[in-house]
């Protein structure tokens, strides 16, 4: 299972690209884009290509199994990212290890990680959903349970469907809500926006956001933000008996805050 790059292919890994070029067999989402993969890696097509995608993947399954049975060893690529995260491949893994074989994962590019690399949240949980429902009923129903979640929720969208949604959150969680988006992560016309989810929503109205290319976006829960909150001021009363290294550690272990990052910020305060 061989992630491969979101938009920028200086993103594949040495070992990709060191497995694609030997490969003898690789199974893809869809083999046109595998061919321009190639290309663009500037990689020799030398291996036989097989179409492994959502709508005939238990087929394509059993077809990796038959090259796996005559001794060939299979890479298998989705258009982009990380195989089996929203993306075709788990029926495939699951079909190979029941078989008795074995699967390796070849880590790389993901929308997901890349968000949550630049997003600046808090710790706690990330509950990772991949694409929302299609109707905005059972949008707002899946909104409803994440309002109760701890940590945070992290969702994928694709153009046509993000301004319905975007409104459909704020329907249901409110326009204050804190929201990290991300568009086109790591192409040229990347953006990343930090905002109160009304301030996105404008955006998007207004075009300074287009509804073009992929998104993420991750959705900050209240519960998270009044934990922080809690923890300052927990921290703040211990510094009048403690040092600060000492309430900020004290602090962490109460409420599972980051010890360093309440001194840090305790540090930069003082200095203003």
């Amino acid at each position: 299972m061989l992630a491969t790059p979101i938009g920028n292919l200086q993103d594949i890994s040495l070992r990709g690209v060191q497995l694609l070029t030997a490969a003898t067999v690789i199974a893809a989402e869809d083999t046109r884009v595998a061919r321009r993969l190639l290309a663009g890696l500037k990689i020799p097509l030398a291996a036989r290509l097989l179409s492994a995608r959502a709508h005939n993947e238990q087929h394509a399954a059993q077809q990796i199994l038959q090259e796996l049975q005559a001794g060939n060893a299979v890479v298998y690529i989705s258009d982009a990212g990380t195989p089996a995260v929203s993306d075709p491949g788990a029926r495939i893994v699951a079909t190979v290890r029941a078989a008795g074989f074995e699967v390796s994962p070849v880590p790389g590019a993901s929308a997901l990680t890349a968000l949550l690399a630049v997003a600046a949240l808090p710790l706690g949980s990330v509950h990772f959903y991949g694409f929302p429902p299609a109707t905005a009923t059972a949008r707002r129903r899946l909104f409803a349970t994440v309002a109760a979640l701890d940590g945070f929720s992290v969702f994928y969208e694709s153009p046509h469907r993000i301004a319905a949604m975007l409104n459909d959150l704020a329907e249901t969680l409110g326009k204050e809500r804190r929201i990290v988006l991300g568009r086109e992560l790591t192409k040229l016309h990347e953006q990343i926006i930090d905002a109160p989810l009304m301030d996105v929503i404008a955006a998007v109205a207004q075009g300074e956001i287009p509804q073009r290319g992929e998104f993420v976006f991750a959705v900050e829960n209240p519960a998270l933000q009044a934990q922080t909150v809690d923890a300052k001021r927990i921290f703040l009363q211990l510094t009048a008996w403690l040092p600060p290294r000492k309430a900020a550690a004290a602090t962490a272990k109460i409420t599972g805050a980051n010890a360093s990052e309440l001194y840090k910020e305790h540090i930069a305060d003082k200095s203003q």
